[in-house]
């Protein structure tokens, strides 16, 4: 007989007669270590940034010990690391404590085993420092040194007391040009600024019209807002009033979003402004938005007082 015309069966096929294959039982491994902290972090609605500084420290610690499982360690061993951040990565002080803060989340959230107190810790020094702060005329020439979005920004931190990561997630539903009805306001649009946003948000709109030709999905909704009101984040309401320039990808639904502008733009135009001015190297954008001590500046008048005031507030 010829292997010609030997007749050979699909092996996929199944036949009258031959029972069908059993379904493979559904893997039940255990998420990984850092995909459980992760889960843990979004379900109590912290900041991805806190939730990528988190998971920095849990890695650096886990490498610190040779990649020994954090179950198997407890205070011994994170004292062991903490002093290390301080004596051979010489980390500020607030740097130690997030270390802490991210093992200490570790442990009591996501391995349900409590952690005593550290004891042999090296802390770090907190140096004492006063804060850096511009003259009302200094911060008129920085002003000055910045054009459009950069200025409007800067100016809603000096002149409505936000916030750096607040004034980049300002939506276009946040702002009231009117002012009208008896509403409560966290703070208020200063008249400087009054003009240029409306300018502003024309720009904004026609990029956000151009946008959803182009197949944009929206941005970013806080929490369950995207499930209750899907068509939330393609409302003009919901467009971040500083956005970014290019689309991006969303990690989890791939979805083509655009997130609002990063906050080192303004650090960076700040910086510049700064520094043609010959102030010193250590102004920020935060500075702006410091409104207690430009309050003392208004009734002192030499720095002895001002640092004599801002000590009795602090």
């Amino acid at each position: 007989m010829e292997t010609s015309n030997v007749f050979r069966p699909n092996r996929d096929r199944i036949f009258a007669n031959q029972p069908a294959p059993m379904a493979s039982a559904p893997s039940s491994a255990k998420p990984k270590l850092l995909d459980q902290v992760r889960q843990a972090i979004r379900t109590r609605h912290y900041s991805y940034m806190t939730e990528k500084a988190y998971v920095g420290w849990i890695k650096r610690f886990i490498f610190f010990h040779n990649k020994r499982h954090p179950a198997q360690m407890a205070e011994a061993e994170i004292a062991q690391f903490l002093s290390s951040l301080a004596c051979d990565s010489h980390v500020s002080a607030s740097t130690q404590n997030q270390a802490l803060n991210a093992l200490l989340f570790l442990y009591h959230e996501v391995l349900g085993q409590e952690i005593g107190y550290v004891a042999g810790v090296v802390r770090a020094k907190r140096p004492n420092r006063l804060p850096v702060v511009l003259t009302r005329q200094e911060v008129k020439t920085v002003l000055s040194l910045l054009c459009g979005t950069d200025w409007i920004m800067a100016t809603l931190l000096y002149g409505a007391g936000m916030r750096l990561i607040e004034c980049m997630r300002l939506r276009v539903k946040d702002i009231d040009f009117c002012g009208q009805g008896d509403k409560d306001r966290p703070t208020m649009l200063p008249a400087s600024v009054k003009e240029s946003p409306f300018k502003h948000l024309e720009w904004v709109r026609a990029r956000y019209k151009s946008d959803l030709e182009s197949g944009f999905d929206g941005v970013s909704s806080p929490y369950a807002l995207q499930r209750k009101y899907p068509n939330a984040a393609r409302e003009w309401g919901w467009q971040w009033v500083f956005p970014a320039s290019r689309l991006y990808v969303d990690r989890v639904t791939g979805a083509k979003k655009k997130h609002h502008l990063h906050e080192s733009v303004l650090q960076k135009a700040v910086k510049d402004a700064v520094q043609k001015r010959g102030y010193p190297n250590r102004q920020c954008a935060t500075v702006f938005a410091i409104r207690s001590p430009l309050t003392c500046l208004k009734t002192v008048t030499t720095f002895a007082q001002f640092r004599n005031s801002w000590a009795t507030k602090t």
